[in-house]
């Protein structure tokens, strides 16, 4: 159970203001100041420092949330399976997890089936995004970990590795570029900047000294379903996972346009905050889910 200067120090943190946290805490600004204090006296360090208007965190308060925005979310799993223990007439919490948009569409399907065959009496709660979103939502609480192909800090979130997943240029004919730089005629089909999918194809290209601008054209379109439309009826190429387009692969309706100097392998993880007493079960369920 978080001590309650505990709770003003995450409210103050995430509102950067003492002022609207003693209105969401319903206490006094006086107090808010009073437990930030405490803090500081106890750990013997600065938590926040004036910034404009506002403050900001100091690395020691950077450092303080992480540890007690995880215990925070821990402790708040931790009241759910108690609430099942305490009486009969509460339900089984939900297996609370997000996905981004290529996992959620071309491999949670499986992994639920597989999953609900297993475990039959299971409540799942799966939300979709893109990385950062999902990060967002595991620091806030709403779910508990997720399954992402993008990058992600390290430093706050552990994981371990789903699956080495293929990167692939297709194309709506067969073509067999040798090089990269066969494709820079084709118009480019992409998703929007913050995806994974997108994300990994710019690092790419950064490292070959290329950019989405030295293709012909670029067309942002955010649907992995609408992309391979838009590759069949021949608006241009793009890069997907291969497991985003088997099915078109396997039936002709795409193909393999990747060139023979690129070859790109980036891995689907498991992630969740570092530090919580959860780890086990995560990493049991990213073994049973392979």
């Amino acid at each position: 159970m978080l001590d309650y200067r505990a709770r003003t120090f995450l409210e103050v943190y995430r509102l950067r203001s003492y002022t609207h946290a003693a209105a969401a805490l319903h206490i006094t600004q006086p107090a808010v100041s009073q437990h930030i204090r405490q803090l500081e006296h106890h750990y013997g360090c600065i938590l926040f420092t004036k910034a404009g208007r506002g403050i900001e965190p100091t690395q020691a308060g950077e450092l303080l949330y992480h540890a007690l925005d995880v215990m925070q979310n821990d402790d708040a799993r931790l009241r759910s399976e108690l609430d099942v223990l305490a009486s009969v007439d509460v339900v089984r919490p939900p297996l609370r997890f997000g996905c981004t948009r290529t996992v959620a569409d071309f491999v949670a399907p499986r992994l639920l089936a597989e999953h609900l065959t297993r475990h039959p009496d299971e409540r799942i709660l799966m939300r979709t995004g893109n990385t950062s979103e999902l990060v967002a939502l595991i620091d806030q609480g709403d779910i508990d970990f997720a399954l992402v192909e993008g990058s992600f800090d390290r430093k706050t979130f552990d994981s371990a590795v789903f699956s080495h997943e293929p990167y692939i240029a297709v194309a709506s004919e067969p073509i067999a570029p040798a090089r990269l730089e066969d494709l820079l005629g084709c118009r480019l089909i992409l998703r929007e900047p913050g995806s994974g999918t997108r994300e990994i194809l710019e690092r790419y290209l950064a490292v070959r000294n290329f950019s989405v601008d030295n293709f012909a054209g670029a067309i942002e379109v955010a649907s992995i379903p609408a992309i391979k439309a838009c590759v069949r009826a021949g608006a241009g190429i793009s890069f997907l996972y291969r497991v985003a387009v088997e099915e078109e692969l396997r039936c002709g309706e795409l193909y393999d346009a990747t060139p023979g100097d690129v070859s790109i392998e980036h891995d689907f993880a498991l992630i969740w905050q570092r530090g919580s007493r959860y780890a086990a079960r995560y990493r049991a369920l990213i073994r049973s889910w392979q």
